[in-house]
């Protein structure tokens, strides 16, 4: 296993740990101290963050306005959680302990990706880009292949459906022995969420935005499928990645078993909390676009009735 060093008493702590590692249990120090660094993924997340506020500085230095709040939401809240996701002790444990993956795959896949969706990075994008880009990605936008991909039925399935195939089949235990593979699922995480969160929320003008009602629907229905997961989870009597994690044989608790109670116990609780914030925003947008509506309304009739009143003013 490679190696890079972390912020705790000067020790070497291993990228991916594996079974012959020395890792020092997880206590409420560690947690706070012992970084690593995923050096693919941190390069990758600085990018975008760069890029981003590059595009927020353009606008300002042209005299338009961006919200500070998308900004705090695309930088502070997804990039942030994806870093402390991936860097932070939950990077360091989650080879190690299931529940700390389980911690990690719930931050990527949910958290991060709707954070970058109220970041609203494709509006940014339309409105700072060149001439020649700009067409570049609004022939992306309106691709068949986008539509096809940003259809909401096609991000809810496998936002429901590939933890089953991650955690009940080969795949989860490939990238435990794979760093690249490791990465990749990372990546996949966040990849998954977007597609799920983005056409839902509705900020930016991609594909597959459907009416408040539908996508409310499409929210509650997450929230059996990430409970039965992580209730079967919890009931199984079998490790997941057994022969990885009992390789370790820690001296510290929690033991294996409990390990992965304690994972499911976290799916079940967080999927359920973050869909109802999740649920919550929807409501709110659904609400506000409902009082817009009513506003333009409003303002038509007022127009109509000034006009009946000039035209009945006329000669006669």
């Amino acid at each position: 296993m490679s190696a890079l060093c972390c912020f705790y008493c000067g020790r070497v702590l291993p990228l991916h740990a594996g079974p012959g590692d020395q890792i020092e249990p997880l206590t409420p120090l560690r947690l706070l101290t012992a970084w690593t660094f995923e050096p693919v993924l941190l390069t990758v997340l600085l990018v975008i963050g760069a890029l981003y506020l590059y595009g927020v500085h353009r606008l300002h230095a042209r005299g338009d306005k961006w919200s500070k709040g998308r900004t705090f939401a695309f930088v502070g809240l997804g990039l942030g959680s994806a870093v402390i996701a991936t860097q932070s002790a939950l990077g360091t444990y989650d080879t190690v302990l299931l529940s700390v993956h389980m911690a990690q795959h719930m931050i990527l896949s949910m958290l991060t990706p709707l954070a970058l969706a109220l970041g609203a990075p494709v509006t940014l994008a339309l409105r700072t880009l060149p001439l020649r880009p700009r067409g570049w990605l609004l022939a992306v936008l309106h691709s068949r292949f986008a539509k096809v991909i940003c259809f909401p039925m096609i991000g809810f399935t496998l936002f429901v459906l590939s933890p089953w195939a991650l955690y009940f089949s080969d795949w989860y235990d490939a990238t435990l022995r794979s760093a690249v593979l490791h990465d990749l699922l990372h990546f996949h995480f966040i990849a998954v969420g977007a597609l799920f969160f983005w056409p839902l929320l509705g900020l930016d003008p991609v594909p597959g935005r459907v009416i408040y009602p539908f996508r409310l629907i499409l929210t509650f229905l997450t929230l059996p499928f990430h409970a039965f997961l992580g209730i079967t989870i919890m009931s199984a009597n079998r490790l997941i990645a057994e022969d990885w994690y009992t390789a370790f044989a820690r001296p510290w608790p929690p033991s294996p078993l409990r390990d992965q109670y304690i994972a499911g116990g976290l799916l079940w609780g967080s999927g359920d909390i973050v869909g109802i914030i999740f649920f919550g925003v929807l409501f709110v947008q659904w609400v506000r676009q409902s009082q817009r509506e009513a506003r333009r309304e409003d303002r038509r009739l007022d127009r109509l009735d000034e006009q009946a009143r000039r035209a009945g003013q006329g000669p006669r």
